[in-house]
């Protein structure tokens, strides 16, 4: 399965996975083409932007997700852990905000 992925600055990129891939694989594969930590990737499928995928889901299979070859995702970053905090629904804030801010 081949899947558009977009950053925070715009740029596109392909990521090729197999058909029964999970979270876990997805992030693998980008931190790997892209040189990012995979560790604070997080996805936001372009079909459902209410929806955020985190490595609480690695195990789960990206079709459970509704990705399918051709899907778009967008690719954020967790922000660093600086105060002892690991609670990713406090995290989900900077998700919370209308789309017109996050996808133009």
């Amino acid at each position: 399965m081949k899947l558009v992925a977009e950053n925070l600055t715009g740029s596109l990129f392909y990521v090729e996975v197999d058909d029964g891939a999970t979270v876990l694989d997805l992030r693998t594969e980008i931190s790997s083409q892209q040189s990012l930590p995979s560790d604070r990737l997080l996805f936001v499928p372009d079909h459902d932007r209410g929806r955020l995928i985190s490595a609480a889901d690695d195990g789960t299979s990206l079709v459970d997700f509704g990705l399918r070859d051709g899907s778009l995702i967008y690719v954020f970053f967790c922000p660093l852990d600086d105060e002892g905090v690991d609670d990713l629904d406090a995290r989900q804030l900077f998700f919370n905000c209308p789309d017109l801010l996050l996808f133009q």
